[in-house]
Formats: C-alpha cells, sequence, structure tokens
C-alpha cells in the first residue's frame, strides 16, 4: 500500500495529496506521470505527478472528481493506502533554454503545467503564464505559478475572478506583442489544447501538449491511448504525453475519449447508491 501523507481540498473537486511513493519520488521528471489504483478491484488511471520529495519519499497528485474512480480516491483521507501507484512513466518534458515561452493551463491542467513551469524557469528562460477555468473557485494553484514565472495571466470563462476571456485571447496578444514567443506549453481540456494549438499555428510557434487520453497499463501494450499525430498512430504513454500540438488529430482523440461515456455513466450511478447505502455522499 502507498500511504497518503497529506490531503488538502483545493476547490469543491480537487483536491491535492501527498503520498508515499520514494522509489518514484527519486526518479521523476517534469512531465512525468504514475497509474494509480485505489483499491485492489478498482481501474487503473494516469495522474501527473505535480511534485516530489525525494528526501521524504514522497510525490504530490492533484485530482479532480468527475468519474467513479477519482470520486473514490477522493473519499481517503490522510493515513489511508492506495494499493498501487506505479512510475514514473512517460517521457519528460522537453525543455528550452534561455528562450521566452508562453505556459497555459486550463482548469485541472494548471497542476499538470505546474511542474513543467517550474522546470523551464530553472532552465533559464522568460516565462509568461496563462491559466483559466470557467469559474473562480475553479482556479488552482494561481500562486505557486506566480512565484515561478515572469507574468502571469488569470482567466475566468465567467468574469468571476480576475479578467474575462478564454486563455486564447491573452495568448494572441501576447503572440502578436513586441517579444518572440519561442515555444507555447499548454495542458487542459482537450478543446482548449486543440483552440491553443490552432492559434499557434497561425504564427509558427512550437506547441506542447500533454494528451489525457485513456489509458490502462501505462506502457505501451493495452493500446488504449492510440492518438494520431502527423498521420502516424502514437500511444500517448510511451511516446508522450507531450506531442506537437500542430500535429495531433485532437477530432478523434476527443472521439475516442467518449468511447466508454455511458458505462461511466453506469459506474457513477453505482458508486453514488453504494455511498448513500453506507451514508455518505461527495
Amino acid at each position: 500500500m502507498f500511504r497518503i501523507v497529506q490531503k488538502e481540498q483545493l476547490a469543491p473537486t480537487i483536491t491535492r495529496f501527498v503520498v508515499e511513493a520514494p522509489y518514484v519520488a527519486r526518479k521523476r521528471k517534469a512531465g512525468n506521470f504514475v497509474i494509480v489504483r485505489v483499491d485492489e478491484q478498482g481501474e487503473r488511471i494516469p495522474l501527473t505527478i505535480v511534485d516530489s520529495d525525494a528526501g521524504k519519499g514522497t510525490i504530490t497528485l492533484i485530482v479532480q472528481a468527475v468519474g467513479k474512480t477519482t470520486r473514490l480516491m477522493f473519499t481517503k483521507k490522510a493515513g489511508d493506502g492506495l494499493a498501487d501507484v506505479v512510475g514514473p512513466l512517460g517521457n519528460p518534458t522537453p525543455i528550452e533554454h534561455e528562450k521566452t515561452l508562453v505556459c497555459v493551463g486550463g482548469g485541472v491542467g494548471t497542476a499538470e503545467l505546474y511542474p513543467i513551469a517550474v522546470a523551464l524557469k530553472s532552465a533559464g528562460n522568460r516565462l509568461h503564464a496563462i491559466v483559466g477555468a470557467r469559474t473562480r473557485e475553479l482556479i488552482i494553484l494561481e500562486e505557486e505559478m506566480r512565484s515561478c514565472v515572469d507574468r502571469l495571466i488569470v482567466t475566468t470563462d465567467d468574469g468571476s475572478y480576475q479578467r474575462k476571456a478564454l486563455v486564447t485571447e491573452p495568448l494572441k496578444e501576447l503572440l502578436e506583442g513586441s517579444e518572440k514567443i519561442d515555444a507555447v506549453y499548454a495542458i487542459g481540456p482537450l478543446p482548449m489544447m486543440k483552440a491553443v494549438s490552432q492559434l499557434t499555428k497561425g504564427y509558427g510557434v512550437p506547441t506542447f501538449v500533454s494528451l489525457n487520453a485513456i489509458m490502462v497499463d501505462g506502457t505501451g501494450m493495452c493500446g488504449g491511448c492510440r492518438v494520431t499525430v502527423d498521420g502516424t498512430m502514437k500511444f500517448a504513454c510511451v511516446d508522450g504525453p507531450e506531442f506537437n500540438g500542430h500535429n495531433v488529430d485532437f477530432d478523434e482523440l476527443m472521439m475516442r475519449n467518449r468511447s466508454y461515456v455511458d458505462l461511466e455513466k453506469v459506474s457513477n450511478e453505482r458508486f453514488e447508491d453504494a455511498m448513500k447505502a453506507q451514508g455518505g455522499g461527495m
């Protein structure tokens, strides 16, 4: 078992977990992820490693409770254990050096973006960051992001906090500004990453996106995370998770990610019934 050392709720459905995983903590790099199984009967889900402490042997995961498994994890508390934490998996993020870059995070994607921003800043880059969410309560890691970038822009779809805009609006302003942007790193919902990639392609700015495809084993054997990149089939777990956003077939990936939507709905409903029977809830 992998013991949960600390649990902190960041937003109504978003929680930060610090978990004992010493081997992972020693090896992980920005962009790596782990495959987690909450209990022995549970499914395997990929979660990005947000941070690690090799000395303490811990890793940090930030989880949004949307499906049955993440909602089950949401019910865990400090002192509880997770059945499996396997990793670090995936390729580390390609890190530019001494350039001017923009990091764009959408929703819980900001959690995945944060370790990349830290690594990019440590490599001597000038760094702009744009983080956005539907509403104020879903903005996470604002101060953490502010501490590792040269400029932070915060947007909300509904205008409840900071600037009312989609993340592509301030990104376009940066791309059209006097400062040359050398590359963009974008992580968030697939429609957001698609929109960012379409925008930057018009300016010829290289763009890295982290693909949140369906995964099972995380080692390339199951084939569940197939994505089409530049007309060629790739596996997000072993060839990625980051790819050139200009070459990703986002429409195909969004369709594939909905393959199990009916089963996910049934699983969620059964979980809710089980929680009610136990006198609990979310």
